[in-house]
């Protein structure tokens, strides 16, 4: 990844941070709120690969798990993220971006970090974290996850081409 691109990128998961606790926590009645940063994680993944994607979401979780409003211990969405980045740096990026492709790896990015997050929690002893509350909270944000992505994705995959083409494979 290219200085430039890099921090683009940064920018971008800086940005998200603040939409994510300024914006969209406090506009959800449930108490479940769509994760902006996972979204850019999966969207610098897709266009960048595994390693860049690893990399983004270890810095998105670090910059999410310092955001003031954090009750978790530092490092639980750093671990969630990067697995995120990475598995969504491994989709096959030779054949065109559909929104289907966009929407199904935003939704499993969104079911396995959620998840990790959950997992940590409940292995760490969380107050307030139980397997029967954590279904609901999986299920809801992936779907939360899923609509947001429907417009993000498209948009950074723009801004992160724009910044830098990628390479044509094949003929």
């Amino acid at each position: 990844m290219s200085v430039r691109r890099a921090g683009t990128v940064l920018v971008l998961l800086l940005a998200a941070v603040v939409l994510q606790v300024s914006l969209l926590a406090p506009l959800v009645p449930t108490g479940v709120a769509p994760d902006l940063v996972l979204v850019v994680v999966v969207a610098v993944g897709l266009c960048t690969g595994a390693a860049d994607g690893a990399v983004t979401g270890f810095v998105g979780g670090l910059l999410l798990d310092a955001a003031p409003p954090a009750d978790h211990v530092l490092g639980q969405w750093a671990l969630a993220l990067t697995v995120v980045g990475y598995l969504a740096g491994t989709v096959d990026r030779g054949s065109r971006p559909s929104w289907v492709s966009d929407a199904a790896t935003v939704a499993a990015g969104a079911f396995v970090g959620t998840s990790l997050f959950a997992l940590s929690g409940l292995l760490l002893d969380q107050p307030g974290v139980t397997v029967s509350g954590v279904l609901p909270v999986v299920a809801l944000a992936t779907a939360y996850d899923v609509v947001l992505g429907l417009a993000a994705v498209p948009g950074v995959r723009a801004l992160l081409v724009r910044l830098e083409p990628a390479p044509r494979v094949g003929w």
